[in-house]
């Protein structure tokens, strides 16, 4: 297990060398107000995940702060979403996003998305979460008036499907739309071996080469800002015969020897928005 990190480190690049008083007290606002939301007991059940997952550190790396606007793209079961919406406090305004679905989608990611925003608001309900306003939208359910009023898009372990189902160049362009001039977008991804062929690494077994996302990225109006190693995995060698759900939390092939592996190796990646 990892040590922990905490938030203000990642976001030391922030403040001055020379930071007095007022600087200070907002890092420990910073610091209490994860702590918290790490603290949250509507997350009993997702804690034995941080270690893989390290919310503190990742979004202390995406300059992700109390009272911001943030998009977590694709969102799931929500494990971030009960992180982010205490963690965005009374002023920050939390939007959970899926990509539109159209009679071409395919029926088994149509299944997966649902319909977000008449399903995931009541999900989210029963979480009982205290703090930052929640919204859910399919991308057709966006309005022009969004554009521009984002500060954080967040897409976690999710650029594998946007690849596989052809969906990356119109979902990137909406996220680029939407986030303000000063908006910036974090990846997290299942990273394969840089020299991982382009068959195993095209997302279908869920891995992808760092060199590819970051391009892709990047073809699409960002430029990258920094790369972090903090949700790395080495003992992960990312060439399993049915890809990434080889490995915890999936097991599908019911392998126990990679068990120990723990989940994927993982890229994390921030670039700034391109204006």
């Amino acid at each position: 297990m990892r040590k922990f990190i905490p938030i203000v480190a990642a976001l030391a690049m922030a403040v001055p060398a020379h930071a007095g008083h007022h600087e200070k007290a907002v890092d420990s606002r910073i610091e209490t107000a994860m702590q918290s939301a790490l603290a949250n007991a509507r997350r009993d059940k997702d804690r034995a995940r941080d270690s893989f997952r390290n919310p503190a550190e990742t979004l202390g790396f995406f300059k992700v702060k109390p009272g911001m606007t943030v998009v977590d793209y694709m969102p799931s079961s929500g494990w971030y979403t009960r992180v982010l919406v205490p963690y965005l406090g009374s002023e920050g305004r939390y939007i959970g996003l899926n990509p539109a679905i159209t009679p071409a989608t395919p029926k088994r990611l149509a299944d997966y998305l649902g319909g977000l925003r008449e399903k995931f608001p009541a999900k989210a309900a029963e979480w009982k979460l205290t703090g930052a306003k929640i919204e859910a939208y399919n991308a057709d359910q966006l309005t022009d008036a969004m554009n521009g009023t984002v500060d954080r898009v967040l897409i976690f372990r999710e650029m594998h499907n946007l690849h596989r189902f052809g969906l990356m160049h119109a979902e990137l362009s909406r996220l680029h739309a939407l986030l303000n001039d000063d908006g910036m977008l974090g990846i997290v991804q299942h990273r394969a071996r840089p020299w991982a062929d382009g068959t195993y690494a095209n997302g279908h077994k869920g891995y992808m080469r760092q060199k590819d996302v970051i391009g892709l990225i990047e073809a699409h109006g960002f430029e990258l800002v920094a790369t972090s190693e903090v949700n790395a995995n080495a003992r992960d060698s990312a060439d399993h015969k049915d890809g990434v759900w080889e490995l915890p939390p999936v097991m599908r092939s019911k392998r126990e020897e990679l068990r120990p592996i723990g989940e994927s190796d993982r890229m994390t990646l921030l670039f700034r928005k391109r204006t």
